[in-house]
Formats: C-alpha cells, sequence, structure tokens
C-alpha cells in the first residue's frame, strides 16, 4: 500500500516542477535560445540572445557542416595538374582539418553560451518563484561587472589559449592518426586520409621504425637521467664545499661558478663544440702535436679522442658538458636553501655528539631534498626535451644506420625536429610527441605525488 503513496508524492512534486517559472524559462531557453528570458520579461537580454542564435543559425550551419565534412573525409579530390600546370585546386587535406578543428572549437564557444543562457533563464526564473522582480538590462550589465570582473578580464586569455595553445596540441594529435608522410602523402598533390593507430603499430612494430624508436628512446631516458643527477649532485657537492665552515670568499666562489650559467647557453654551446672538435679543435690538436714530438706515445695507444665520430665518446661528452652548464643553477639554489637551514639545529646535533658526516646526512641532506625535489622532477621533464643542448652541439652525431632519420645521439624530441623539418615524416612525428607527453606526464605527476613537500602541502589543505 506504501508504494502507490510514493508513486503519488513524486508525481506531485514534478507537477510542482513543471508549474515553476524556473523549469519553464529553462525549458524555454533550451528550445530556442532567448525564449526563456522573454519569458523570465527580460526582453532586451532575450533579444540580444535570439538574434546571436538566429545570426549562428543562418550564418554558421553551412559552414560548419562543411567543416564537419572535411574534418570526416580529409577531401576527397587530390590536385590535379596537366603539363606542369595546376588545373584543379582539390582538396587540400590539412587545411580541411585545420578549419574542422576551429569549427568544433567555435562549436564549444556557442555550447558554453547556448547554456549560459539556459542556466540564466533558471536563475531568473528561480527569482521570481522566490518572489524577486528580475534585474532590468542595465541592473544586469552592472550585476556582471561587478561580480564577473575577473571572469571578464580572463575571457580574452580564455580565447587565445583555445586558438593558439589548444588548436595546436589538438592538431598536432589528430595527425598521429593520419598517413600524412611524404613522398605519397603531402597534399595538395595527394590527399591524406585517417589510418587510426596504424602509425603506432608501425612505430613499434615495424623493424625499421621499432629499431630507431626503442634506441633513440633508451638513449633518451639514459641521457634523462644521467644530465639531470649529474648536475644536481655535482652542484650539491659545490654547495656543501662552499658553505663549509673555514672556506674564505664564499662570493667570489659563488660568483666564479655561476658564469656558466650567466652566459647564454647557446652562445657557449657552440663554443664548446669548436673546442671538442675532431679536426680543429685544441684538444685534439694539442693530442697530435704530442704525437708528433713524441711519435712513442702513439705505440702507447695515444691517438685523437673522437668526441663526435664515436657513439660512447660522443654521448659521454655531452653529459660532461651538460654538466658544466647545469651544475651552477643547482649550486646557487642550494646554498639558498642551506643558508636559511637553522643553526640550532646543527648546535643540538655537535651536543649530542654528531659528526660532520651525520650532520650532512640527518640535517642538510634531508632539508635540501625536501626543497629542491619538485624542481628535480622538473629538471628531469626539461632534459628529456632538451633540444639545444643535443642538437646544437652533436646535431645527433654520429650517424648511424641503423636509424631512420636519427642519429646516434638523437634523443626522441631532436629526432622529431628531423622527421617534420628535415623528412616531412609528420605522422610518425606526431605520434612520438604524443608519446612523449605521456611519458614525462605519467612521470612527473607520479613523482610530484610522491614527494614529501606534495603531500605536507596536501595535508595542510
Amino acid at each position: 500500500m506504501s508504494t502507490p503513496v510514493v508513486e503519488k508524492k513524486n508525481n506531485k512534486s514534478f507537477l510542482e516542477l513543471i508549474k515553476t517559472n524556473a523549469f519553464r524559462a529553462a525549458i524555454l531557453s533550451t528550445v530556442f535560445m532567448g525564449f526563456g528570458q522573454f519569458y523570465n520579461r527580460q526582453f532586451v537580454k532575450g533579444l540580444l540572445y535570439s538574434i546571436g542564435w538566429l545570426v549562428t543559425l543562418v550564418f554558421y550551419s553551412q559552414p560548419f557542416l562543411w567543416a564537419m565534412w572535411g574534418l570526416r573525409t580529409l577531401g576527397e579530390t587530390p590536385q590535379i595538374r596537366e603539363r606542369g600546370r595546376v588545373v584543379f585546386e582539390g582538396h587540400h587535406s590539412i587545411f580541411l582539418m585545420i578549419e574542422g578543428i576551429i569549427a568544433l572549437l567555435i562549436a564549444v564557444i556557442i555550447l558554453c553560451i547556448y547554456i549560459s543562457s539556459v542556466r540564466d533563464a533558471y536563475k531568473v526564473g528561480k527569482k521570481r518563484d522566490s518572489g524577486l522582480v528580475p534585474y532590468t538590462f542595465k541592473q544586469s550589465l552592472q550585476n556582471s561587472w561587478q561580480n564577473g570582473f575577473a571572469y571578464i578580464l580572463l575571457t580574452p586569455t580564455i580565447f587565445f589559449t583555445l586558438f593558439l595553445t589548444v588548436l595546436p596540441l589538438i592538431f598536432s594529435i589528430m595527425i598521429a592518426f593520419t598517413n600524412y608522410s611524404a613522398p605519397n602523402y603531402l597534399p595538395p598533390r595527394n590527399l591524406v586520409d585517417w589510418v587510426g593507430f596504424q602509425t603506432f603499430i608501425n612505430l613499434f612494430n615495424m623493424e625499421s621504425w621499432s629499431r630507431t624508436f626503442y634506441g633513440v628512446f633508451t638513449w633518451t631516458i639514459i641521457w634523462a637521467v644521467a644530465s639531470t643527477f649529474t648536475t644536481f649532485f655535482l652542484g650539491f657537492f659545490y654547495a656543501v664545499l662552499i658553505e663549509t665552515k673555514g672556506v674564505r670568499f664564499k662570493k667570489m666562489w659563488r660568483s666564479i661558478f655561476i658564469l656558466p650559467w650567466a652566459i647564454p647557453a647557446f652562445v657557449m654551446i657552440l663554443i664548446m663544440r669548436n673546442i671538442f672538435n675532431g679536426q680543429f679543435g685544441p684538444i685534439n690538436k694539442y693530442i697530435n702535436n704530442l704525437i708528433d714530438h713524441y711519435p712513442f706515445l702513439a705505440e702507447w695507444g695515444l691517438s685523437a679522442i673522437p668526441f663526435f665520430s664515436d657513439p660512447t665518446w660522443a654521448k659521454l661528452t655531452l653529459i660532461g658538458v651538460n654538466m658544466w652548464f647545469g651544475f651552477p643553477f643547482w649550486m646557487i639554489l642550494m646554498s639558498g636553501v642551506m643558508t636559511g637551514i637553522d643553526k640550532e639545529q646543527y648546535e643540538a646535533a655537535e651536543i649530542d655528539g654528531a659528526n660532520a658526516w651525520q650532520k650532512f646526512r640527518r640535517i642538510t641532506f634531508p632539508i635540501v631534498m625536501f626543497s629542491t625535489s619538485p624542481l628535480l622532477i622538473m629538471s628531469f621533464a626539461n632534459n628529456f626535451n632538451n633540444f639545444n643542448m643535443i642538437y646544437l652541439f652533436t646535431e645527433g652525431r654520429p650517424s648511424n644506420t641503423d636509424y631512420n632519420f636519427a642519429g646516434s645521439t638523437d634523443i626522441l624530441i631532436s629526432w622529431m625536429y628531423k622527421m617534420t623539418l628535415e623528412n616531412s615524416q609528420f605522422a610518425v612525428a606526431s605520434a612520438v610527441g604524443l608519446l612523449i607527453f605521456i611519458v614525462v606526464a605519467i612521470f612527473s605527476v607520479w613523482n610530484f605525488s610522491k614527494t614529501r613537500a606534495f603531500k605536507e602541502e596536501d595535508m595542510m589543505r
């Protein structure tokens, strides 16, 4: 007997709901933008919404349908040439893709405005149900300015972000699911097709691509780990050394060691490349002069060092030069952290009989790691994509005949550069870029969540 009573009560509440001004205004705005505002007697606002929606339906419907067709098909007719002249322009697959993405982003903006109109009609209708008088158009503008000032200022930034950041990001992701590459799929002479996950399958399974990908990916991981930790601990070492009691002229030592970081990296990398040059670099030139004056050194195995022609030497040189560039940052950072450590902690440790190593292990090291571990993770992500160091110093050399469009010292980001700007392998490069994002994002998020600084901040919230 209780079930019919509940159903009756629910039916009654639903009937009450549909009689409310809030419900009716929301439904009317859902049917046609602005009708809910007319129902709420906000005629100017309703007129603006309705005109905007009419203009959208009349002038944007057809371009939107065309853009969706282009995004779905990427064109049907390639460019036609006769005797070297263009007879028919045809469809440009990449332009169609970009137009489709832009149309989708505009549609998202229109949808947000549509939802806001429904929400506005519902809120005003709810006020009417409470016995309140709706705002006039002038009062609505004043209220929006007072309560939504921050959102008004953020709106241009949102639009710029949407079309200057989100648009290229979506475009680069979509390219990974096409066959956009030389020599057979370059518009406008050829159309580009959607191939799904085939590019990723080829990257992992096709021998010519997989051998390159696994080799470059392995070296990228080694490079990121080695370059991050060598600079970190070298900077830590010098910071501890400078902060040691008895070391005089601390400011002078800091100033000397900061110079490699203060000088523009672009210039210094090129200078370093000349220093390690195998033909005219001063290091090998000095070794050759020694051999000329003392031939027996050659018999003992001394010879010019193949800094850029031997893969192992090239990788070691890269890591060594990167240490020289990177350690000053960590040294200054850690010096600042150690300067801020309360001296009473060390005094208490000395009273308890702790020696220098124990004070370092129990006080200095934990505090420095707590302060710098988030930056250490960011440094790893930065080195994972350290294009400047790789490309300017070695250009990916030495060449590797087993790799496609990559050298022995290329990392994923420099390999992407060569595939796009030098070899027009856009689909594979886009797939590699997407994998880089996934790897770096997962590593960074997971490690950030494990740091003590992140946990303590989360607990404070």
